[in-house]
């Protein structure tokens, strides 16, 4: 999966999501993405190629919303497989949704 196409995933559940900086840092909620490795593989006798990336919600709200539709909108791509996570970071008061992800 090309960079343009996880992209496409995340930007239809966030509008505003930004690939490694977000220009509402510093506001309740912002989502940030970015690639993180390449990952190739053999499948079928050829080389496939495949992409992990990471999608980082930022939110205030404990039951966020936008969040919660990332977490679906990954889980129903059949090319992606991810792992969630959720950290509080106490000295910014964000609740912080990780998802790790890997991309065919």
């Amino acid at each position: 999966m090309t960079p343009a196409e996880f992209k496409r995933i995340v930007t239809a559940v966030d509008p505003n999501a930004a690939r490694y900086d977000s220009a509402y840092r510093g506001s309740r909620a912002y989502t940030v993405w970015r690639e993180v490795e390449s990952l190739g593989f053999m499948a079928d006798g050829e080389h496939q190629g495949a992409m992990s990336y990471q999608v980082d919600r930022f939110t205030k709200e404990q039951d966020d919303p936008v969040a919660a539709a990332l977490y679906q909108a990954l889980e129903q791509n059949d090319r992606v497989a991810f792992r969630y996570l959720v950290d509080y970071e106490r000295d910014t008061r964000y609740i912080h949704h990780i998802f790790d992800c890997e991309a065919i």
